[in-house]
């Protein structure tokens, strides 16, 4: 994905020899909790997963790793994939590095959790594929969602010892474990060292992957032939070790970074080599074939240079079942697209799959947002053929994972999603609207979605204009078929507006643009640095540009706003449409509007502390503070720091409303307040229905998603209904369960 990734890194610092710490048992309900069913509002994907992994010992049994998602395990008993970390509560734990399942037994598998350079890094290992894990802290830094996540796979499991592993790190060199993961060791003898941590907003590919011959040795005495690729400047870019890693020797091959390497059941290597990181930014690259005797040649499909060798091989696979079955694919090709070659001759001659593919998106059709037929993707680095069927083939993107089990057929072959249960987004804002769809969502990279039903993939909506991120939503209160947004394209597109407006609950919609504004006068609402609000009746539209706009013909005409600071965001009532509020977060005051928002005056804002701005997310991403409650005109909910105040008489004066919750984020429902926040040193979601009075937790320790919460808003239809934005394990929806 993606793209609106958190990069604050903290690397914890420990000793080699490291001490096992279990998981923690599931959730005990405390007499202010509130149990509740908790349920993914489906997508169906939606983000970037760098690469998917079968098991070699069952049928039917795979695994997916994602940046800033955490890891799935797919199950063909249920047909779907499962969440394995939702009940990870540190953040960083959610971007995985590399995946691992063991090559002897099923039900043990491996993981490398770190999101970045700074933030804590842990090898995770679990016997019964996922359910729980047991989490090992250590002292090398990872980058799951950092520049060559598409690499690897870095993490690797003796297939003759499955209680040594291998781990190639981004800046620590190789590390060793003898212990099934208890315990790591730096490999001495092997040549990279590593670069050490890197400068902020920099990244290092490190050893990026790792694979081990199962050829070279036998069960029970481990294996000897190790192969470990590097993807940082200034060395050789290929190394083998024969003697189980005490010493390593330079393999031949081209001057890029070794990004991809995999080994057949021949012990015949195959890697797929790189001029970048990626998964952007990549100029160029190569496929190479090394046999056990160390030899290489390049196997690069021909076609693929014909069209001028644009972009890079980031997914390699081999077949298990027919010797000599190879399949790569390409990343940052994107003057002729990406693709998936095969070949069943040991690379003396590739057909491009891409070129007779078809793909049904109907069960997910979000993947046509940007107004255009699903083409064959994009970050292309993910690519597995299943061990047991070589017709059935998986590749990753950067929105979506795709199988065929027609890949080996002479005609067209068919792709389809194959993505139920997988739910990885970030999502920005949302807003329940008093009539309509029960939800309106603003994602970031897939611009965002009507929700008419919750448990099926939306169609894209928000066009006229087009934006890759929605950053502000609002409706209209008392004509909630009204909808207003703005966003912002992340890549350097060219845009006639980011905002828009809807007649029909965001079905369709029309542009919205500001004049040109300022000294030199110019537009200042081509990238949704600022939100728009609207009236309770849809007739008023203010925009928070730096000098504030309203206009009360649909945006034909505008009119500065008297009174107001430049850049500060108008709150509409929902029930008064002549009613605006604001926040000068500057003076330290509330503003009300008594005349459409032509212009705002201090009110008095009896108890509320001299500081107003709140915590958390700032920027055109930042949810509002202040929240007028629907259905009820004057009354009003508003963030200062970390608390909450409520008002009932238009801002006049204002009562504490949080006890003793450190509010973070928070949203208002049916006769409810939501929050995201902590409390007694206990993070989590939490609900009032006493305005602020008490607060009762109702997530638990089997949903906390990584903490990583970007929204939360009720539903002012529903009681109970609350909806919850993460950044990486999409949009929820949850509701009370009936205590047993």
């Amino acid at each position: 994905m993606i793209r609106i990734a958190a990069r604050r890194r903290g690397l914890q610092r420990l000793s080699t020899a490291l001490l096992i710490i279990v998981s923690a048992p599931g959730w005990s309900r405390s007499p202010d909790a509130v149990p509740y069913r908790w349920t993914n509002v489906t997508v169906g994907a939606g983000g970037y997963a760098p690469n998917i992994v079968f098991s070699e010992v069952e049928r039917g049994l795979a695994y997916l790793r994602t940046d800033m998602g955490g890891a799935y395990r797919w199950d063909d008993a249920t047909q779907r994939w499962s969440a394995l970390q939702d009940g990870t509560a540190t953040s960083s734990y959610m971007g995985i590095e590399s995946i691992a399942p063991d090559p002897r037994n099923a039900d043990i598998v491996y993981m490398a959790a770190g999101v970045g350079a700074r933030q804590p890094a842990a090898i995770l290992r679990s016997t019964d594929r996922g359910r729980s894990w047991r989490t090992i802290p250590v002292p090398f830094a990872m980058g799951g969602n950092e520049d060559g996540r598409g690499m690897g796979e870095r993490l690797a499991v003796d297939p003759n010892q499955t209680r040594t592993l291998f781990f190639g790190s981004r800046h620590d060199g190789l590390w060793r474990s003898s212990d099934a993961g208890a315990t790591w060791a730096k490999v001495a003898g092997f040549p990279v060292a590593g670069l050490g941590k890197p400068a902020s907003r920099t990244t290092h590919g490190g050893v990026s992957f790792v694979a081990i011959d199962p050829t070279s040795g036998r069960q029970g005495e481990g294996s000897r032939r190790l192969w470990a690729g590097v993807a940082d400047p200034g060395t050789a870019n290929l190394y083998r070790s024969d003697d189980a890693g005490l010493t390593w020797h330079p393999a031949e091959g081209p001057r890029l970074f070794a990004g991809k390497g995999v080994i057949d059941r021949r012990g015949v290597l195959w890697v797929g080599y790189a001029s970048g990181l990626g998964p952007s930014g990549i100029a160029t690259g190569a496929v190479w074939r090394y046999g056990p005797d160390g030899r290489g040649r390049e196997v690069t499909p021909a076609a693929w240079r014909a069209t001028g060798a644009e972009g890079a091989f980031l997914g390699v696979a081999v077949s298990r079942r027919q010797t000599g079955t190879v399949a790569v694919s390409t990343v940052d090709r994107y003057r002729h697209g990406d693709s998936v070659w095969i070949s069943h001759d040991d690379g003396r001659s590739w057909d491009d799959l891409g070129a007779r593919s078809r793909r049904d998106v109907s069960a997910t059709p979000f993947l046509l947002h940007e107004g255009k037929g699903a083409d064959f993707g994009h970050w292309i680095s993910g690519l597995a053929i299943d061990p047991f069927d070589p017709a059935r083939i998986a590749y990753t993107t950067g929105a979506t994972v795709y199988a065929a089990r027609d890949a080996t057929n002479s005609g067209t072959i068919n792709w389809a999603p194959w993505v139920r249960g997988i739910e990885q987004t970030a999502i920005i804002t949302l807003v329940s609207p008093s009539g309509g769809a029960p939800l309106i969502s603003g994602f970031g990279d897939l611009a965002g979605f009507v929700h008419d039903d919750l448990d099926r993939s939306p169609r894209p909506t928000f066009v006229n204009p087009y934006m890759s991120n929605t950053n502000a939503l609002d409706y209209a209160g008392m004509a909630p078929n009204v909808i207003v947004r703005s966003g912002s394209l992340y890549l350097d597109r060219p845009r006639d507006g980011s905002l828009g407006r809807s007649e029909d609950g965001g079905r369709s919609w029309t542009m919205v643009t500001v004049p040109p504004m300022g000294t030199p006068a110019r537009r200042e609402d081509l990238n949704g640095d600022w939100p728009i609000t609207v009236s309770a009746d849809g007739a008023t539209m203010v925009v928070a540009t730096p000098i504030p706009q309203v206009t009360r013909d649909r945006g034909r005409s505008w009119m500065p706003v008297r009174g107001l600071s430049g850049k500060t965001r108008a709150v509409a009532d929902k029930r008064d449409p002549r009613i605006f509020y604001a926040v000068d977060v500057e003076r330290g005051r509330v503003l009300l509007s008594r005349d459409a928002a032509a212009s705002f005056a201090p009110v008095a804002g009896h108890g509320l502390p001299a500081q107003l701005r709140a915590i958390g997310r700032q920027g055109r991403e930042a949810q509002s503070a202040l929240l007028a409650v629907p259905g009820h005109a004057g009354t009003l909910w508003l963030q200062a720091g970390d608390r909450l105040f409520h008002s009932v008489d238009y801002g006049s004066s204002f009562v504490p409303a949080s006890e003793a919750l450190s509010v973070e984020l928070y949203g208002l429902g049916k006769d409810a307040v939501f929050a995201v926040g902590t409390r007694d040193g206990v993070r989590g979601v939490w609900r009032s229905v006493d305005d602020g009075h008490s607060w009762s937790r109702i997530d638990d320790d089997d949903h906390r998603w990584g903490g990583r919460y970007r929204v939360v808003s009720g539903d002012p239809r529903r009681e109970g209904r609350v909806y919850l934005g993460t950044d990486g394990r999409g949009l929820f929806y949850g509701d009370p369960k009936e205590v047993q």
